[in-house]
This record gives C-alpha cells, sequence and structure tokens, in this order.
C-alpha cells in the first residue's frame, strides 16, 4: 500500500513539473528587484532578535557559522527564495545594525499572529508584531525611503534603499498562521478552533489587500505547515496507541485544524484575485511539500522526521536550544546533534537548513502551487 502511494506521488510530481514546464515555455523570467516578507519565526531573519533578545549558539552553526537572527541552524526557505532569485539575504526591518534595504526588507518577526496579539484566545507572550503591524511597517517603510531617496544628493545615500518605482516590480512573500493555529490549539476546544478560523482567514485577506493598496502586485501566499508533525507537539502525546497519531505518526486532530484554515484560505484567495484584478496572487501548499517531506524521509536522505537536533521536549519538560534544564532529574545542555543538515526539525518547532532547502527546491518550480507557476514567472498574469 505505501508502495502503490508513493508511486502516485510520483507520478502527480512528475505530471505537474511537466505541465509547469510547458505552461512557462513562453514566457520570461520576471525581474524582481526586492523582496518584501511577512510573516513568523518561519521567515524572521532577524526582527524579533533585534527587538528582544537574540538567540545565541548554536543557531546558525551550520552556515553563518554565528548566531544570524533565525530560528535554524542556518538559512530558511526566505533565504533559499532569494538565492534562486538572485538577490541577497533580507535585512530584518527591525534592525538597524549592518542592514542594505536596497534589494527589499524582512517584516517577519518570531512569535507573529495574524490576529492582534490581544485577541481572548492568546496567551500573553506572543510577538507584539502580528500581520497588521508589519503591513503598517511596511508602509511607513514605503514612504519613508521614497522620501529619502528623492532627497538624497549623492548616490551613496541612496544605494543601500530602495527606488520608489520598484515597489510594484517586488515579489512580495507571506508565511504566517502557526502561531494561530498553535494558540487555539492551547486554548480552545477543537469545535471552537474550527469556528476561529474564518475570522483568522478574514484579518489575513484584509491585510493582503492593504499590500494590493499599497501597491503589491505580485504576492506569493505560503499556507500553514502540518502544526501536528512538530515534534514538540508528539513529544507531548501521553499514549501513541489511542488513536491520537495518524499513519506517519502526526497528531491528526491538530492537522485538520490547520488543514481547516488552509482550505478557508484558498476559497478567499480565489475569490481575492476577482477583486484585485491587476494583482498576480500564488497559493503555495507548503502543508503538502512539508507533510511529503515528513512521510518519506529516509527515501530522502534524512533520519527520524520526529528527532530533534538541538533540545530536549517531553511530558513535563522543555529544553529549548542553547539552554540548559532538568530531563528526568538530570541537568542537561541543549546543544547542537551530530549532523544538523541531515534532521528535519532543528529545535522541536522549526526546521533544519536541510530541511529548509528541500522545501525550497520544491516550491520554487511552482509545482505545490495555485496557479502552477514558477516563482521566476509569477509575476505574469
Amino acid at each position: 500500500m505505501e508502495s502503490l502511494r508513493s508511486f502516485f506521488r510520483i507520478s502527480i510530481l512528475v505530471l505537474s513539473t511537466f505541465l509547469i514546464a510547458n505552461a512557462d515555455e513562453n514566457m520570461a523570467d520576471c525581474h524582481y528587484p526586492a523582496i518584501y516578507n511577512f510573516g513568523d519565526s518561519n521567515s524572521d531573519t532577524g526582527g524579533i532578535s533585534a527587538a528582544f533578545y537574540p538567540a545565541g549558539s548554536p543557531s546558525g552553526e551550520t552556515y553563518f557559522h554565528r548566531p544570524a537572527g533565525r530560528a535554524s541552524d542556518g538559512r530558511l526557505i526566505i533565504d533559499f527564495i532569494a538565492e534562486h532569485l538572485g538577490l541577497p539575504y533580507l535585512s530584518a526591518y527591525l534592525d538597524s545594525i549592518g542592514t542594505n534595504f536596497s534589494h527589499g526588507a524582512n517584516f517577519a518577526t518570531g512569535g507573529a499572529t495574524i490576529m492582534r496579539p490581544n485577541e481572548s484566545w492568546f496567551e500573553t507572550g506572543v510577538s507584539p508584531f502580528n500581520l497588521e503591524i508589519q503591513v503598517e511597517h511596511y508602509t511607513q517603510f514605503k514612504d519613508r525611503t521614497a522620501y529619502f531617496y528623492n532627497q538624497g544628493k549623492e548616490l551613496s545615500e541612496r544605494e543601500r534603499i530602495p527606488k520608489p518605482e520598484d515597489f510594484s516590480k517586488a515579489l512580495f512573500t507571506l508565511d504566517i498562521g502557526q502561531n494561530d493555529v498553535a494558540a487555539g490549539i492551547r486554548k480552545l476546544s477543537f469545535e471552537l478552533q474550527q469556528a476561529a478560523i474564518p475570522k483568522i482567514v478574514s484579518q489575513f485577506i484584509a491585510q493582503v489587500r492593504n499590500l494590493y493598496q499599497r501597491g503589491a502586485r505580485t504576492i506569493w501566499i505560503h499556507n500553514t505547515g502540518p502544526i501536528g508533525c512538530l515534534p514538540v507537539t508528539i513529544s507531548k502525546v501521553l499514549d501513541p496507541m489511542l488513536g491520537y497519531l495518524d499513519e506517519n505518526g502526526c497528531v491528526k486532530n491538530q492537522n485538520n485544524v490547520a488543514i481547516g484554515l488552509n482550505k478557508k484560505l484558498k476559497d478567499e484567495i480565489i475569490k481575492l484575485r476577482i477583486e484585485l484584478s491587476e494583482a498576480t496572487i500564488i497559493y503555495v501548499d507548503i502543508y503538502s511539500v512539508k507533510y511529503e517531506l515528513i512521510s518519506n524521509t529516509k527515501n530522502q536522505g534524512f533520519e527520524d522526521p520526529f528527532k530533534i537536533c538541538c533540545g530536549y521536549h517531553g511530558i513535563g519538560y522543555d529544553v529549548w536550544c542553547g539552554n540548559k534544564g532538568t530531563v528526568n532529574g538530570s541537568e542537561v545542555y541543549a546543544g547542537s546533534c551530530a549532523n544538523p543538515p541531515r534532521v528535519i526539525s532543528w529545535d522541536g518547532v522549526h526546521y533544519s537548513e536541510g530541511a529548509n532547502h528541500w522545501i525550497a527546491n520544491r516550491i520554487v518550480n511552482g509545482s505545490f502551487s495555485d496557479p502552477p507557476i514558477s516563482i521566476k514567472r509569477a509575476c505574469h498574469k
């Protein structure tokens, strides 16, 4: 049965790739002068570290060889997207040290949500920089850089900020929603989680509409991943034999919430395309990509999909990456594993550089996109 499922997955992927290649062959590559990203820790390149307390070692060890504001051992999906498009890595908007915004900016912050953090079901400690605030930051960034660009008399004064006419030509990426799902899981019954989905999606669509009104024309949207497959989630399951887990070892009801949110989001994006007729809005099924990796780990060169490289998590304890804590009466230090790029989960919540690279390679060609178009051609309607 598993071999049959694998055959169908591979067949669908090959067919999708063929269709995409033929659809794209008469299109020229887009020239994106910049990327503007909005999201949570899955795409934060230093925002929350600049705003509060920076992550310490061993984060960043694989690629940057130092902590680089990312919740991983190295690069994130957004980093690989920038590489694929020939653009520099994005500087965090909230980071004032060594930043260069000429090719875009990253407004994402770890812990960010679509909903405002004072909504009743959210716990304290969530990032204050929710999606609405991130879009407001972008608005201020766009207005202020245009003013200073026009005021600048020397090339050196302009070379670190974008040209005003380039905003409408840029790629806008959004990857947010996981923390909204997680907060609902912590605070609400399954029925109330389902009831909250329309409000979450409505807030998301409102901010996409706001970006359009502020000049965004190519918008690349990731849905939310399989939260029930995160090792930190699975580590809290009291008895795996009670039917909480699916055939691949993920928590079913948590993934069902993510699936419900994604379905509603896709439906609303389809409607939004009619309203925002000058925009190209791409919906990317990150859930399916990540679930494919988790369900087919060994064939892709990775270790146990639920192994945590940096950290210890279980019932009654959490020792986060780079910290000391107590596990079963013994003090432990959560350091890095021997081969981080071959482990899917960096810290129980976030993905390793190796997994991020695998995922990025499978989304940039449009295989998991609606409509099925590569990111290099996404500016075409």
